[in-house]
């Protein structure tokens, strides 16, 4: 009895520590957007209030533009190409709501998602982008528990739905939309989560 006593005492201490070792990043968006639903494009500013809880510094910051997937030729679109190859069981190995419609959209049916300028408190920062992955070089680090402002203008193109979000769907619902505007990347007690979208699950910080 004692030693089920002493083992349970220590799990809890353990559990106890590891709660006090983790924190969650804190972001609030703000959003100014207009939205043309003959074109649909649309244009829009962010204001984003970013707290860094953790106890790191941070150098960068990435964020998510999870429309760019929907083009030709993109990561997400040679990977179902490729899995289109193989045949298994005589059927083709890839996922049947992307198949190779990608590689068939025309221009004005592409998604993408473009940011031409981030300012961190009100000056313009290095800009690094790689398909659906925007890395946001600091001009000056984010010290643990200290709070900065970003704010970015961007626009897009909302593709036609084939994963998740989109316009004009099988069900006939004109628009879809999610993941729709430029997203800051997790940050936990494992780092930067700054994943390309490739048909997998995102996993983004919660924000209010």
């Amino acid at each position: 009895m004692k030693k089920g006593l002493l083992i349970c005492l220590l799990v809890s201490m353990v559990l106890s520590v590891q709660a006090q070792d983790r924190w969650q990043q804190k972001i609030k968006y703000k959003m100014d957007v207009v939205m043309n639903v003959n074109t649909n494009n649309l244009k829009g500013k962010q204001v984003i209030e970013y707290t860094n809880n953790s106890s790191d510094t941070l150098k960068w910051v990435y964020f998510h533009l999870y429309w760019n997937a929907f083009q030709p030729n993109s990561m997400m679109d040679v990977r179902n190409r490729e899995l289109g190859r193989r045949v298994v069981n005589g059927r083709t190995d890839w996922e049947a709501r992307v198949a190779d419609r990608i590689a068939k959209l025309r221009p004005e049916e592409y998604g993408y998602q473009k940011v031409g300028l981030v300012r961190m408190n009100g000056r313009p920062q290095k800009l690094e982008q790689h398909e659906t992955v925007l890395k946001v070089l600091l001009d000056k680090p984010i010290l643990p528990k200290n709070k900065v402002v970003f704010d970015t203008e961007f626009e897009a193109q909302v593709p036609i739905q084939i994963r998740r979000s989109g316009r004009d769907n099988a069900e006939g619902v004109r628009f879809s939309m999610s993941q729709w505007y430029p997203k800051i990347s997790e940050y936990d007690h494992e780092g930067w989560h700054p994943t390309p979208y490739i048909a997998r699950e995102f996993y983004g910080v919660s924000w209010i």
